[in-house]
């Protein structure tokens, strides 16, 4: 099996982001006015020093300016970034996951020349997706037992013009919108040719990005709309064959742990606020913590989170280790889906128990407690849990179906 004993590199990286989040990330998410206002606008100063210490491109491989680092060690400083906020987890994570594909699987030698210094020199710039266009959800999910409906067509439309392509449409939900500064769009060029991917800079003339409100937000980390309006693409931004579109229908094993690690992270936050104030926390003559009901809830907290946190790891070990799986070391069940469909009920019932330690002062809006109670929420609510248990039930009965597209693994 796996080894648990982490290496002096991955506890150094562990540290030094636990001691980022404690004196940097905490101290502007957690403010009261912050707090009782519902201010969810992401600290773009924050991610900045977090590009600085090697956040943004931890899983770039040395040569190409990163730190090699594998799925598990990505788990760890998701958890750790998400105990201080979710939403600079959440960012950071998503553009550390496309970086080491883009860059070093997908994009060809003198596509790596040209935008791979420009994302390394700028610590502002992160990566997105846009392959969601409105309308398109019900292409989407799951099928329990039944065909799944077929992957809906871009209606964004890149049309060759010369020496160029001209791509004019919209995307929406595109996670990392609002500050990424180069975009892998899913387009449609000719009925012909089918879907393909064009690699399009923030700045390029002619593309809006529109940002929703963030009290709104529904989910962890930025998104936001872009809108296509006659903008001309070199055909030297072409990902991968015209056609052919790289992000294509298998999913990304070293996503989904890091999804979980981040849910992960939100609980263990609770768990410590209710642990220190039980500990301080005085009543009939003795600290709260010392009282049955409060040291049991506690005691199940601290259960459910360890026992995540092992679903996790195992699932991010797997991910790096596809041997283990085919030699039937590991059970052939998609561990990391179990790893999610587990953590998202059990860290919400974790905040929930955690705020419960606090009694009245629990639900205050300028209490961290509230905040922790609704991030778990999001995940709990945000089709990870219920959609993952269908795809599991798929795996138990043999049943197949065509996965839906995301970013390819490799």
């Amino acid at each position: 099996m796996y080894n648990l004993h982490l290496s002096a590199e991955q506890l150094e990286i562990r540290d030094t982001v636990r001691d980022f989040v404690a004196q940097e990330i905490r101290p502007v998410v957690l403010k009261a006015d912050r707090l009782d206002a519902g201010d969810r606008r992401l600290p773009i100063e924050l991610l900045a020093k977090a590009s600085q210490i090697g956040l943004r491109t931890l899983t770039l491989s040395e040569a190409s300016g990163g730190a090699g680092a594998d799925t598990l060690t990505c788990c760890i400083v998701t958890e750790e970034l998400a105990a201080g906020d979710p939403d600079v987890a959440a960012v950071l994570s998503e553009t550390a996951t496309l970086a080491p594909a883009l860059f070093e699987q997908l994009m060809t030698e003198g596509q790596r020349e040209r935008f791979l210094p420009a994302f390394l020199s700028d610590d502002r710039c992160h990566l997105a997706v846009a392959d969601h266009e409105p309308g398109n959800d019900t292409a989407l999910g799951v099928n329990y037992h039944r065909p799944a409906a077929t992957a809906a067509v871009p209606r964004t439309a890149a049309a060759r013009d010369g020496d160029a392509w001209i791509v004019n449409g919209v995307k929406s939900c595109v996670d990392n919108a609002p500050i990424a500064g180069l975009f892998a769009v899913q387009v449609q060029t000719t009925a012909r040719s089918g879907v393909s991917t064009v690699l399009v800079p923030a700045a390029t003339p002619g593309l809006t990005i529109n940002e929703p409100d963030p009290r709104t937000r529904r989910h962890h980390g930025c998104c936001g709309e872009l809108i296509f309006d006659n903008v001309r693409v070199p055909p030297e931004n072409l990902l991968g064959a015209e056609g052919h579109s790289p992000l294509s229908a298998r999913a990304d094993a070293r996503r989904v742990p890091q999804l979980a690690a981040l849910n992960l992270g939100i609980g263990r936050a609770a768990y410590d606020a209710a642990l220190d104030y039980a500990k301080l926390r005085v009543q009939g003559g003795r600290r709260i913590i010392e009282h049955q009901a409060i040291g049991t809830k506690l005691a199940e907290i601290a259960i459910r989170l360890e026992i995540a946190r092992a679903s996790i790891w195992r699932a991010a070990w797997a991910a790096d280790h596809p041997d283990a799986c085919a030699d039937r070391s590991l059970p052939e069940l998609p561990l990391a889906t179990i790893a999610q469909a587990f953590t998202a009920e059990a860290v919400y019932a974790a905040t929930k128990e955690a705020a419960e330690c606090f009694g009245a002062m629990g639900v205050m809006r300028d209490m961290p407690l509230q905040k922790y109670v609704h991030d778990a929420l999001l995940c709990l609510h945000s089709g990870s849990a219920g959609d993952a248990k269908l795809r599991i039930a798929e795996v138990l009965g043999d049943y197949r179906r065509a996965a839906t597209p995301m970013l390819a693994a490799e």
